[in-house]
């Protein structure tokens, strides 16, 4: 019942509304992602009008617990409310559940950073079988396509989406670059690190052909145990399992290994246009805040070495 309300909501905003695809698909992710939420806990909700403002709101606390930003709930939030204002406005509904949802306060803050021995931690606590003792089995091996995972997020600074998105056929191992295709459709280069690499090509050599590859996602690098491409919830419960595997205390999510690959490039000496190149910013000022980050290594710096400060 819900994929028939998704494709009414969609020709809405694209009709009415004239959103680019990218809006378009953003909006339609936020519902999604409450229809996830749904079914993950087990609430029977077949339509979008038996949803109340307490599942809503027990949604966001869901979200909240996945590690998502309260800039991310604020925009799932932004959503959900106008899938509602929509049903309403077609008589879909007679009423708004989230009209009283409230969305979380958003200010711009220091994000929390990985230290490059923390990431190592979190991969080493990644369940790894060897497919040579279990290929007879027909075993998936999933554990290494989340090291792949890791090692590209941390590798590429890539956002969840654009991970979600990535195509076999935008990844060029023989020169170590991937193509990414980023907010508004725009295109950037990203160099990858040795390790990336390597578990890359072993992914593709030995593992993926392990995955009943389903039509359409053919050229997907990242696919689920179904043969499709992964899901960005799917990403952040990985990522939450293994921090806490890795007995890291940090809220952690996808996007906090894009900012660790940020910040440990700054603090390296790196220049900041490049930074922002790779990350795919289309304003320095977004990148700017990297530079605080800097700020604050330098002064725990000479609190752990100054013997006067």
């Amino acid at each position: 019942m819900w994929e028939s309300f998704r494709t009414l909501f969609k020709n809405y905003l694209r009709l009415e509304k004239s959103l680019s695809d990218h809006s378009i698909q953003a909006y339609v992710r936020d519902v999604e992602k409450l229809e996830q939420y749904l079914q993950a806990n087990g609430k029977e909700k077949y339509r979008p009008q038996d949803v109340t403002l307490e599942d809503l709101q027990q949604c966001i606390k869901w979200i909240f617990d996945l590690g998502m930003s309260a800039t991310s709930q604020a925009r799932i939030i932004s959503g959900l409310k106008a899938f509602y204002k929509f049903l309403l406005l077609e008589d879909m509904t007679k009423e708004d559940p989230s009209q009283l949802l409230e969305a979380p306060k958003t200010s711009r803050k220091l994000p929390d950073v990985l230290t490059f021995e923390e990431i190592e931690q979190m991969i080493a606590a990644i369940d790894l079988v060897d497919p040579r003792k279990k290929e007879d089995e027909g075993i998936i091996y999933e554990g290494y396509r989340n090291k792949a995972i890791l090692e590209t997020m941390y590798s590429c600074g890539l956002r969840v989406s654009e991970v979600t998105n990535l195509q076999i056929s935008q990844v060029y191992l023989d020169i170590g670059f991937v193509k990414v295709i980023g907010k508004g459709n725009k295109e950037r280069i990203v160099p990858m690190g040795t390790a990336a690499r390597n578990e890359i090509s072993f992914y593709l050599k030995r593992i993926r052909p392990n995955f009943p590859v389903k039509y359409g996602d053919e050229d997907t690098l990242f696919l689920n145990r179904r043969g499709r491409a992964l899901s960005r919830v799917m990403i952040f419960l990985i990522i939450k399992e293994l921090a806490e595997k890795a007995g890291i205390k940090k809220v952690v999510s996808p996007h906090t290994f894009r900012h660790s690959f940020a910040t440990h490039l700054v603090e390296g000496g790196a220049d900041l246009r490049v930074v922002q190149e790779m990350l795919g910013h289309e304003s320095i000022t977004t990148t700017e805040i990297y530079t605080h980050i800097d700020r604050e290594f330098l002064r725990d710096t000479l609190r752990q070495f100054h013997p006067r400060f």
